[in-house]
């Protein structure tokens, strides 16, 4: 059994002020795998000074100094990339054939390097200089099931920035986030810069929540939890950064690419076994196309290959937790008694697989949009297609959700254009086009506030401050913290 019983604080590996640890279940085989130290209030009050004192130097390091230290960040990270993809598969059932999960990750990194070489910390507005100065100490909670990538895009754009840190991964993803922390510690992240505490969200994150040391709170989870983030945060009237929930829908135009569109849609929706906030489970299809796209629907379900994560030929692994199977396979349930008709998949057992939390991608025709899988986030591998029968009909009830988080649209200008333009979601993707991680990512309505990558990404971790009365415009003003002594323990 692998064995992680420190928590990360002020560049020390130490054990936790009350020591507790929590036991993570391999969801393929149903049994323990690692025991991982968990904190609580009090480490987080560690972690936060030990923040705030780190945060003195590290906001007024220059921009090489931060390109320099995210550098050596991405040659420890990519050092471990294959050991990340292992421990993953265990932990979560993310497939080691999906190396998006583990070689994203560094990309961003990339990214965020080389905006901060070019960013305008400073600039001329009129008569005013404009400063872009680090927000302060950053409490990062990331989710299990992006368990790297998310938690790094976060991190990385902090420090880019001059913020500090302090990560609280999910308690299910608790092993990947400590090794994250051996990556910054490999890296040489100056002490009290980068700080990770797992722990319970009800003890760790709400005490960074709540706490007025705390600067920024970035979160990423279900709207549920967001909003108790929210609350909690504004005691303190902290910045918040949110990425919720989503229930994203794919509209096909009558003459889109049918074939195209249904097998995309399906890999899509089915990436990580369904567990992805932007996944396209709602797919509105022309009334009188629904049987076209119904084989090619049903055809690239049935090619995943369900079995052990640690395989190379896996291509859907478990769902995350055994309440998490209960829950999908209550959704399949529900479907079945409101009237839809499931073409595939449903609540029998993968064949060969007698343990482990397996799902059946499973996909439902005759939807109509007030049904539970066509309304609610259900986070597994079901989609539930919906008839239109016209463009003002799609766009309505592709917008008829709390949620605006993604939005896909497959067809040909000018109505495309018209139907992304029209939906209500942070990011819209034409025919499939890739996500770019120079652009900004985040929600609409109930699905967040804030947005996360890119330069939008970066500036969620800055205060604009205007100083007024200097006439040389490149005069560069030195931040006052830069006068005070330097922590006691400088390294």
């Amino acid at each position: 059994m692998n064995d992680y019983p420190h928590i990360y604080i002020d560049g020390e590996w130490t054990e936790p002020v009350e020591p507790r640890h929590v036991d993570l279940i391999d969801p393929t085989r149903e049994e323990v795998f690692a025991r991982v130290a968990i904190g609580g209030p009090a480490d987080v009050d560690i972690a936060v000074a030990a923040a705030q004192r780190a945060f003195l130097h590290f906001s007024v390091t220059s921009v090489d100094e931060r390109i320099a230290l995210i550098d050596r960040i991405i040659d420890a990270y990519e050092a471990r990339t294959d050991e990340f993809a292992q421990l993953i598969a265990r932990e979560v059932g993310i497939p080691v054939a999906n190396r998006a999960q583990v070689t994203g990750p560094a990309a961003h990194m990339r990214v965020a390097r080389d905006i901060l070489r070019d960013y305008p910390f400073e600039t001329r507005l009129g008569s005013a200089i404009v400063r872009r100065e680090p927000i302060g100490v950053s409490a990062l909670i990331s989710p299990w099931n992006w368990p790297i990538q998310t938690g790094v895009i976060k991190m990385i754009y902090a420090l880019a920035a001059g913020c500090t840190v302090i990560a609280k991964p999910s308690i299910n993803s608790a092993a990947s986030g400590a090794l994250l922390a051996q990556v910054m510690h490999e890296a040489d992240v100056p002490h009290g810069v980068f700080n990770l505490i797992n722990g319970i969200g009800r003890d760790v994150g709400d005490a960074l929540s709540r706490h007025p040391g705390v600067d920024m709170i970035s979160f990423t989870g279900s709207t549920t939890a967001g909003r108790t983030v929210g609350a909690a945060a504004a005691e303190t009237v902290k910045r918040v950064c949110l990425e919720l929930g989503g229930k994203s829908p794919n509209i096909v135009l009558p003459d889109a690419d049918m074939e195209k569109a249904a097998r995309w849609t399906v890999q899509r929706a089915f990436f990580n076994a369904g567990q992805s906030c932007h996944a396209p489970t709602r797919l509105l299809v022309h009334a009188g196309q629904i049987d076209d796209a119904t084989a090619y629907l049903v055809d690239e379900a049935e090619r995943f290959v369900l079995g052990d994560p640690l395989d190379g030929s896996t291509t859907m692994g478990p769902v995350i937790s055994a309440e998490q199977y209960a829950s999908i396979r209550e959704y399949i349930q529900s479907g079945i008694d409101e009237g839809a008709e499931m073409i595939t998949g449903g609540l029998a057992t993968p064949e060969g697989l007698d343990h482990g939390y397996f799902v059946r991608p499973t996909v439902f025709t005759g939807v109509t949009p007030r049904m539970k899988i066509a309304t609610e986030e259900i986070f597994g591998p079901v989609l539930a297609v919906i008839p239109y029968q016209d463009e003002e009909e799609a766009l309505r009830i592709a917008n008829d959700s709390p949620y605006g988080l993604g939005a896909y649209v497959f067809g040909s200008e000018p109505a495309a254009r018209r139907i992304a333009n029209g939906l209500r979601a942070g990011r819209v993707s034409y025919n499939g086009a890739p996500t770019d991680p120079y652009a900004p990512m985040g929600g609409y309505k109930q699905s967040g506030i804030g947005r996360s990558m890119g330069v939008y990404g970066l500036e969620e971790y800055l205060e604009l401050k205007s100083v007024y009365g200097f006439d040389d415009e490149t005069a560069t003003l030195p931040s006052l913290v830069a006068e005070f002594p330097h922590s006691e323990q400088e390294h």
